[in-house]
């Protein structure tokens, strides 16, 4: 089991047993939307609270289940930013859409690592009730409209279905921001050295003559590229390995 799934369920299962035990106390870390700004520590306590064992149960079977591989491919911190930040998402629209229901539980963040766990392996069959297989994407899909029309339709039943969207709709921000954010890094890490785009320039300098055989093809390709397709259209290997070719600027006459 991944570190971030072990300490959370270990945290929520004794947070259980102390809820049982001080339930005067517990009350103090719900989440009650009216009084967000008067208890702001609840947006994150409200997600170790749960009203009964089955309820506890269902959400750490979930967690159990899908976030090991969660946090394995994206990584401990990022699979903790994930998890509360979907959990407060999940809060923040029951701020909007539901300010008079207290909400307790660690769904928004399970759901957040559902999400997840459709974004990378969307075809994977999750069987519900150990017999029935649905594609995780599926999954995702029947409980978002699930939760919207529950919610919308005023048919709650205990749920807190705008905590569960909430989830989803934090999750699915962070892991856009995520891939942005590699997307970036893998641009700037690949990226041809400033000298060799300077210096790709002045490719016409080449005298391919000194050039050995062995380079002088690849050479040719590339100058066959930039023709007909123009300059940057090189990838950042095309860049460097021309650029070595190009002639040195010639030096700065001597001063008198």
């Amino acid at each position: 089991m991944t570190p971030v799934v072990r300490a959370l369920l270990i945290a929520n299962v004794a947070a259980f047993f102390l809820q049982q035990a001080l339930p005067e106390l517990a009350n103090a870390f719900v989440f009650v939307p009216g009084l967000a700004l008067v208890r702001p520590w609840s947006v994150v306590t409200y997600m170790f609270l749960h009203g009964d064992l089955m309820h506890l149960l269902f959400n750490m079977l979930s967690l159990f289940f899908f976030g090991p591989r969660v946090e394995e491919r994206i990584l401990s911190r990022p699979f903790a930013i994930l998890f509360f930040l979907s959990g407060i998402t999940g809060a923040l629209l029951s701020v909007v859409f539901s300010p008079g229901s207290p909400i307790i539980g660690a769904s928004g963040g399970v759901f957040g690592v559902m999400l997840a766990f459709a974004w990378f392996w969307p075809h994977e069959k999750i069987f519900i009730w150990g017999v029935l297989p649905v594609p995780a994407r599926i999954l995702v899909i029947v409980t978002t409209l699930f939760a919207l029309w529950s919610g919308f339709g005023g048919m709650g039943g205990g749920i807190a279905h705008f905590a569960h969207l909430g989830g989803y709709l934090g999750a699915f921000l962070y892991l856009r921001w995520l891939d942005r954010k590699r997307t970036a890094f893998k641009r700037q890490a690949t990226a041809a050295p400033p000298d060799a785009v300077r210096r790709v320039a002045g490719y016409r300098a080449i005298d391919l003559a000194s050039v050995h055989e062995v380079n002088r093809g690849e050479i040719n390709r590339i100058l066959d590229k930039i023709s007909a397709q123009g300059l940057g259209s090189l990838t950042p290997r095309e860049t460097t390995f021309l650029s070595s070719f190009v002639p040195p600027d010639d030096p700065a006459p001597p001063k008198t």
